[in-house]
């Protein structure tokens, strides 16, 4: 029986979701993995993957006492606040995705920020009318968003945990208390930054006494950390939402120079939504996503149903990177024109997987040469008042997490605090984020306004893209996510082709040389290979750019023998990171 409760999606209607004719072929990029990383063997009874190996053995420790993944997923995104400060925390939101086995039902829970009741659309704008410069918005309390993480994590432990909520901040105020070695990823963030200097919390704990940042291998302790964890531990989110720590926020948000407007008022109204997922047939599969304020799944699915499309032609590398690229730049396109807020205006999404006008779109690819920069459409059903503005920038304050328990209940998590160290204005002993920045800075663009444009009480526009994947009879197959700004959906977008469509394991599929277009110059991963491909693209009339990739996917993928009998969880941690995937 399929629930009518908002935010859950049962399998007996996700067989009626077809919208999308779907019996796609899927993309299978030909590259060789370009970073090695030896995969582990089959986990039986639960698996953890995240951005740092302390953090997934948090959450592998509440599996073991018999937590659920909601469970595990809180006590890996504490840890991550303490060791991957620089990309999320419970100054920050995200989007979660939940997969109950019992019902196999998929719920989709929306923490992400909002803009306080203050916020102005103009707010970014310099005395000129121009947009400030992207770095002075950035570090300011003018992009910092109502934090939406903890309240999101308590609602769903609420309806998902079993293990005491006190219980699974153990481990993070252990660390946070006794301290951790810096690893890699934190190191080198800190030798490039300098302001996160300004901030005298934050200079005290990551940097030392004569200025210079900690290095890899130093000890960090946090003990003002510990103290809001134990807070929080104790008292649940409205340790956050109310009382002194969140005039502490608000104190933060309003200093000088560039203050925000965020207030008690904000905190205290802020509600994390229990959304319906985005759920859509791809081959013999299903894809299960946040909708809008997320734009990365429906993104997603828009190029896999436009890469179907595509004549199948020569199988090389070349031409796979060619369609790849071609169809990416018109979802794209589609993307920025239309993906906002639902809550402000509305949002297009089933008419831009509507199967006629992906035939119309599909059919804009000119064979064998790159269309350049495209123009987005008009799907069914959207509103022509409002126009785009959408700069793709790139942000590392982000990361991902995917569990499953013993129970076969699964998690897909990406949790953000926008760019990397956020708005660099710590409080009790975590970062502030600076998702504001994620709304387009100028709210005009030729006299019309921007769908993304700052609004009060507003979800900025996400490409967060954290999926859960089922089988025809709604059984779970893979949960994977990324972190990386826009280049994530690029990221999710081709690890799903290798995984599910090529067969490659888990771990070699993400650690594979990424292709992305993002209705631009074709990006290329750097590696042995990239420039013969880069010319060649180049010879059908791509743009080509070869850049380093830094990543982020971390994924769990069960595998069953040839009669459908249950094998294991293979997990997935991306080797440009420091993750690790944990099971037994």
């Amino acid at each position: 029986m399929v629930t009518s409760f908002t935010g859950v999606v049962g399998p007996s209607l996700i067989r009626r979701k077809t919208l999308l004719t779907m019996a796609l072929f899927g993309l299978v990029l030909a590259a060789a993995p370009a970073l090695a990383r030896e995969p582990a063997p089959l986990a039986r009874t639960h698996m953890v993957a995240a951005a740092h190996p302390l953090a997934a053995e948090a959450g592998l420790a509440m599996l073991r006492a018999g937590g659920t993944a909601v469970d595990a997923a809180v006590a890996v995104q504490m840890v991550l606040g303490v060791v991957e400060p620089q990309a999320s925390g419970i100054g920050g939101g995200g989007f979660l995705m939940h997969y109950d086995a019992r019902s196999r039902q998929v719920t989709a829970w929306d923490g992400r920020e909002t803009a306080p009741a203050g916020a102005r659309e103009s707010m970014f704008l310099a005395a000129d009318g121009k947009p400030v410069a992207f770095p002075l918005a950035v570090v300011s309390g003018l992009s910092v968003g109502v934090p939406g993480a903890v309240r999101m994590l308590h609602e769903a432990h609420r309806r998902h945990g079993k293990l005491p909520w006190r219980d699974l901040f153990a481990p993070a105020i252990k660390l946070a208390d006794e301290g951790y070695a810096v690893p890699p990823r934190l190191a080198r963030a800190l030798s490039m930054e300098l302001a996160l200097q300004t901030d005298p919390q934050a200079r005290a704990v990551y940097f030392n006494d004569d200025g210079s940042p900690r290095r890899q291998g130093d000890v960090i302790r946090n003990p003002a950390l510990a103290a809001t964890l134990r807070r929080l531990a104790d008292g649940g989110a409205d340790a956050l939402y109310r009382g002194t720590l969140a005039d502490d926020i608000v104190a933060a948000v309003r200093q000088a120079p560039r203050p925000g407007t965020m207030s008690a008022d904000d905190l205290a109204a802020y509600r994390a939504l229990q959304r319906a997922p985005l759920c859509r047939p791809y081959r013999s599969w299903t894809i299960c996503g946040m909708g809008p304020p997320s734009s990365g799944p429906s993104t997603v699915l828009q190029a896999l149903a436009l890469l179907a499309l595509l004549p199948a032609g020569d199988s090389g590398a070349t031409a796979q990177a060619h369609r790849l690229a071609e169809a990416s730049r018109l979802a794209f396109a589609d993307r920025d024109r239309w993906l906002a807020d639902p809550g402000f205006q509305p949002v297009p999404v089933d008419g831009l997987l509507d199967p006629d006008y992906l035939a119309t779109r599909a059919g804009l690819v000119n064979g064998g040469r790159s269309i350049g920069k495209a123009a987005p459409g008009l799907p069914p059903g959207a509103v022509r008042s409002e126009a785009p503005l959408a700069p793709n920038k790139q942000e590392g304050g982000t990361s991902h997490m995917a569990i499953v328990d013993r129970d076969g209940n699964v998690v897909s998590f990406t949790t953000t605090i926008e760019a990397v160290f956020g708005a660099r204005r710590m409080v009790g002993g975590f970062l502030l984020n600076n998702e504001l920045t994620d709304f387009s800075l100028a709210p005009v663009d030729d006299g019309r306004p921007v769908a993304n444009r700052v609004q009060p009480g507003k979800r900025p526009r996400s490409s967060m893209t954290p999926l859960i994947v089922l089988d025809r009879d709604g059984r779970f197959v893979l949960a994977i996510g990324s972190a990386g700004g826009s280049r994530i959906i690029g990221d999710v977008l081709q690890t799903l082709q290798l995984a599910l469509d090529d067969g490659k394991s888990l771990q070699d599929a993400i650690a594979a040389p990424r292709i992305l277009n993002r209705n631009g110059a074709t990006e290329i991963e750097r590696s042995a290979d990239a420039e013969v491909l880069a010319n060649d693209l180049r010879a059908l009339g791509h743009d080509v750019v070869i850049r380093r990739h830094d990543g982020g996917l971390h994924g769990v993928r069960v595998r069953y023998d040839g009669e459908g009998k249950f094998l294991g969880y293979e997990g997935g941690a991306d080797p440009r990171r420091d993750g690790a995937a944990l099971g037994e």
